[in-house]
């Protein structure tokens, strides 16, 4: 049983294009190192082929929405970006099928509302390059 309450899952991309397989041991390092952060932001990294993997544990909050990782959990994407760095929904079948399952498995657990990281208050971002609340809402079916 967590000892927090969560009533918020964001999606994340990693802002990667689609050549670039990474997963959370990249990603962990780019916050731990780079960023000097105590572990990786996410809480579930979802790579190119739809292996889900592990980030930091639930029962701590992510560092992944300044203002709202005390009630959150964060799942990234990887890809978001083309070969310029431009925003470009460039993610897999297998992802947004991982991505479903997961989403219904934490709607299951928890009474929270699903929305992507451009979707939060005061956040000036394209991540995760594609409309989540749309998405999730209907059906998984936009590409």
């Amino acid at each position: 049983m967590m000892s927090r309450e969560v009533n918020l899952i964001v999606v994340h991309c990693s802002a990667t294009n689609q050549h670039m397989d990474i997963g959370a041991t990249e990603i962990r390092k780019w916050h731990v190192e780079d960023n000097e952060w105590s572990d990786i932001g996410y809480h579930n990294i979802i790579r190119r082929d739809g292996t889900l993997e592990h980030g930091r544990d639930l029962a701590i909050p992510g560092a992944h929405a300044k203002g709202f990782n005390k009630n959150s959990i964060g799942v990234c994407l990887i890809g978001g970006v083309d070969s310029e760095n431009n925003p470009t929904n460039n993610f897999t079948d297998v992802q947004f099928k991982t991505l479903r399952s997961y989403l219904d498995t934490m709607m299951d657990i928890f009474d929270a509302e699903v929305k992507g990281h451009r979707d939060l208050p005061n956040t000036n971002k394209a991540c995760p390059s594609f409309n989540v609340s749309e998405w999730y809402d209907n059906d998984s079916k936009i590409r």
